[in-house]
C-alpha cells in the first residue's frame, strides 16, 4: 500500500497525515449493510431501550440494581433462571455476565461487582453473599481451548474443570482472576493481580501468579468488642 504525506505547517512537524486508502472509500453494499446490522442487534442488543428497560425490570424484582452499560447476556439468563442475583447485589458500569446456552451464574445478596468485572460460565459459577470484586476481576469456569492445530482458536470452544466458586464475605482486589474449577472459601481476601488457580481455606489472605495463601485472618474478638 503506498502512503502519501501532506506537507505539514511548522506547529505540526511531529505528526504525519495520512491517506486512506482506496477501498475505505468504496460503497457499502446491500449485504454488508445486512451483516453488520445482524451483528449490531446481536453485540448491542442490551444497549436497545426495550431491552435495557427490561433488564432494569428483572433486576428490580430482585431488589438489585445495575449503573450502565451491562454486558452479556443478561436478560435471557435473568428470564430463563439461569442467573440468579440476590437483594441489594451492584453492577457498577461495564460488569459483563456471560452464560450462554445452560450455563448458570449464581450471585448472593449484598455483593458489589465494581467497574469492568467479568464472570463467564460454561457450566456453573457461584458467587456468594456480601462479596466485594475490585475493578477488572474475572470470574469463570471455562478455558479457551488451542489444542486442535486444524481450527483457528476462536472456533475451538471451551473446556471446563468444574464449577467455580467463591464464598460469602470475600474480597477481590484489582485485576484478581478466579479460575476454572477453584473454591475460595468464606471471608478471604485474594490481593490485586492475583490467578487463582487451586482452592483457597476460609478465612485467609492469600496472593500471587498463581496465588499462594500468605496468612490466615485473625478476626476480631466481636464479644469483647460489643462488651
Amino acid at each position: 500500500m503506498r502512503v502519501a504525506y501532506h506537507r505539514l505547517r511548522p506547529l505540526d512537524a511531529h505528526y504525519a497525515v495520512f491517506r486512506e486508502p482506496a477501498s475505505y472509500g468504496a460503497r457499502v453494499t446491500a449485504a454488508q449493510a445486512k451483516l453488520w446490522w445482524q451483528k449490531w442487534r446481536w453485540y448491542q442488543r442490551n444497549s436497545l431501550p426495550w431491552n435495557r428497560a427490561r433488564i432494569h425490570w428483572e433486576l428490580a424484582k430482585r431488589k438489585a440494581f445495575a449503573r450502565w452499560p451491562l454486558h452479556g447476556n443478561v436478560l435471557e439468563a435473568l428470564q430463563e433462571g439461569r442467573l440468579e442475583v440476590g437483594a441489594h447485589t451492584l453492577f457498577e458500569p461495564g460488569v459483563w455476565i456471560t452464560a450462554p446456552g445452560d450455563a448458570r451464574v449464581r450471585i448472593g445478596e449484598g455483593t458489589f461487582l465494581n467497574l469492568n468485572v467479568m464472570v463467564a460460565s460454561v457450566e456453573l459459577v457461584e458467587i456468594g453473599s456480601h462479596c466485594m470484586f475490585a475493578n477488572g476481576c474475572f470470574v469463570t469456569d471455562g478455558n479457551h481451548r488451542f489444542d486442535d492445530p486444524t481450527r483457528p482458536v476462536t472456533w475451538q470452544g471451551f473446556t471446563t474443570k468444574g464449577p467455580t466458586r467463591v464464598g460469602d464475605n470475600v474480597w477481590c482486589g484489582a485485576n484478581v482472576v478466579i479460575t476454572s474449577g477453584v473454591t475460595v472459601g468464606d471471608r478471604c481476601v485474594i490481593g490485586a493481580n492475583s490467578v487463582v488457580t487451586e482452592d483457597i481455606p476460609a478465612g485467609s489472605i492469600a496472593a500471587g501468579a498463581p496465588a499462594k495463601v500468605i496468612r490466615a485472618i485473625t478476626f476480631a474478638d466481636v464479644t469483647s468488642r460489643d462488651g
